[in-house]
């Protein structure tokens, strides 16, 4: 028997350790690890399969150096990410065959975890663009599709419609990642604290004017974008994603004929007219369902992809708002974000500190304070609330100052003193001992002012007992106004004219007060007239008034029931 050469399956671990190809990342020396590994795929790149010490030693800078190389070996050949072979290629003596000589290469496992390592980085280290250019090829290849949604079967071509939505996904899909990972390195950006200042904010500016330009495209392209979108849905939009899933179909479906006939909604069962040999062909039925299978899996992905696009630019409602309006939001909010942050930087720069820093300072001096009489000498530094007598100046000492004017330089000896009273030096107090004030008697003003109160109503009552025509009258029927009663006429008359609208020539309306109701009609060719009144003479074009008091007909309403 032949001995089974060794593979990826035997050699990944010893004794049948299972692999654990990223176990070198959480490894002490997790980046001689990475070093040494990058030199194998360095190596694959040029087409070199086998490595041995010496040359991953030199690919590293350390030619010589090769124990601690042969160590990290050894370990990547347990963890499953390198394959040992015996180098018998440069055995020339016995001591040289004994002596444990090896060729390394990456395994299965290895590469494939190389190949992870190097995605995760580059995804983490991207930097995401917003693409105006997408929104423009977005918006050109929805307006293809429009085009061809409206034309009659016969005249589509399937493979023109197929490759349109494969052109309008890919390009979805890069600007939707795109614009995600800009973002997330934009608020990376945003929680800058320490670094270049200078650079930061020379960098906002070009940040922000890029960030408005991206807004505008947006708000423009995103408008005719989401009405494209509204026409294709309303149009069929499912025939076209059915033709697209139909062409998917026919690659999918093993021994199916892939001409135009069959993608564009041939019989399937046509792959039978030439079979295969009978141990090896399926059955018209079996190919029947394969093929509808794959157009049912095809379609339900270009739907949930035609979704995604329209939930990108379409909102449902006012609770689900468009991935569009949402980048919009967060766009502006990062611009007032990025300008609170470089005013912080400037502040951190022009040496200001904020009151709470202020507070910490001076607690921590208060708890380095010797004593309580240096607490108490810092407490009256930093507050200035020591104890003060509050003193009442008298008309004595203001004349006096008056009279002195001391300047603002004047020492405080040399100024005029305050003079207080007796009491307040013998008591403490300004308020005499003894019994209290009387309580003052307001009846005679309390009764003053009813007389006035009703005095008052009165006049009102009798002017809106005057103004009140109880039927249709011209102005100039009006007769002359005493004072009371022209200044309420002159209120209704405004309220009046403020209610009508530009054009009208009658108004119907009531009193701020609710008061009085006034109906004012325009009288065409009625002139000028005069209304007397003791003040003087009132001046207006002609109309018809109807002036009713409210609140004596709610009086008659009450007193007749």
């Amino acid at each position: 028997m032949t001995p089974r050469q060794p593979t990826d399956e035997t050699v990944g671990g010893a004794h049948g350790v299972p692999r654990q190809p990223f176990a070198h990342l959480s490894a002490p020396n997790a980046s001689f690890y990475r070093d040494v590994l990058m030199t194998f795929t360095r190596a694959r790149d040029r087409f070199i399969v086998h490595m041995r010490p010496e040359d991953v030693g030199a690919d590293l800078g350390r030619p010589g150096d090769t124990e601690p190389v042969v160590a990290a070996l050894e370990k990547l050949v347990e963890w499953g990410n390198l394959r040992s072979d015996p180098d018998t290629g440069r055995v020339t003596t016995v001591e040289d065959f004994h002596r444990a000589r090896y060729l390394y290469q990456l395994t299965t496992a290895g590469q494939a975890a190389e190949e992870a390592i190097a995605v995760y980085e580059e995804a983490i280290g991207r930097r995401g663009v917003l693409q105006s250019v997408a929104l423009e090829d977005i918006a050109a290849q929805l307006r293809a599709l429009a085009e061809l949604v409206t034309a009659d079967e016969a005249q589509l071509d399937p493979a023109k419609v197929h490759l349109l939505l494969l052109a309008l996904a890919e390009r979805f899909t890069g600007l939707a990642d795109n614009a995600q990972a800009f973002m997330a390195s934009l608020r990376r950006v945003i929680d800058f604290s320490d670094g270049d200042v200078a650079a930061f904010v020379a960098y906002k500016q070009r940040l922000i004017d890029y960030i408005n330009r991206f807004i505008a495209d947006l708000a423009n392209r995103g408008a005719e974008i989401a009405t494209l979108l509204g026409q294709i849905e309303t149009a069929g939009v499912d025939r076209l994603l059915t033709i697209a899933a139909r062409r998917e179909a026919a690659d999918a479906v093993p021994g199916l004929p892939a001409g135009p006939g069959v993608a564009a909604g041939g019989n399937p069962a046509d792959a039978t007219k030439n079979p295969a040999p009978a141990a090896s062909a399926p059955t018209a039925a079996d190919t029947s369902a394969a093929y509808d299978a794959a157009i049912a899996l095809a379609a339900d992905t270009w739907r949930n992809r035609w979704r995604g696009l329209r939930d990108w630019f379409l909102s449902t409602d006012s609770r689900h708002p468009s991935q569009a309006r949402l980048l919009r939001g967060a766009a502006i909010t990062a611009i007032t974000q990025l300008i609170d942050t470089v005013a912080a930087l400037n502040e951190r720069r022009s040496g200001r500190s904020d009151r709470s820093a202020d507070f910490r300072a001076l607690a921590r001096w208060f708890a380095e304070a010797p004593d309580d009489a240096a607490t108490h000498r810092l407490w009256r530094a930093a507050f200035g609330l020591t104890p003060a007598r509050h003193l009442t100046v008298t008309q004595e000492t203001v004349a006096a100052w008056a009279q002195e004017q001391p300047a603002p330089s004047t020492p405080w000896r040399q100024a005029p003193p305050v003079r207080i009273s007796p009491q307040l030096r013998k008591t403490g107090s300004y308020e005499r001992r003894g019994q209290p004030n009387r309580v003052a008697d307001r009846t005679e003003q309390r009764r003053f002012l009813a007389e006035q109160a009703a005095q008052e109503a009165e006049q009102v009552a009798a002017a809106r007992d005057r103004l009140a025509t109880r039927r249709p009258v011209l102005l100039s029927e009006l007769g002359v106004l005493d004072r009371q009663a022209f200044r309420l006429f002159l209120g209704v008359l405004s309220d009046a004219l403020s209610a009508r609208l530009p054009g009208d020539t009658k108004v119907h309306t009531t009193t701020g007060d609710g008061t009085m109701e006034i109906r004012l009609s325009l009288v065409p060719g009625g002139g000028l007239v005069r209304i007397e009144t003791v003040d003087g003479v009132l001046c207006g074009p002609q109309h018809l008034v109807e002036i009713i008091d409210v609140t004596a007909a709610r009086h008659r309403v009450r007193t007749a029931l």
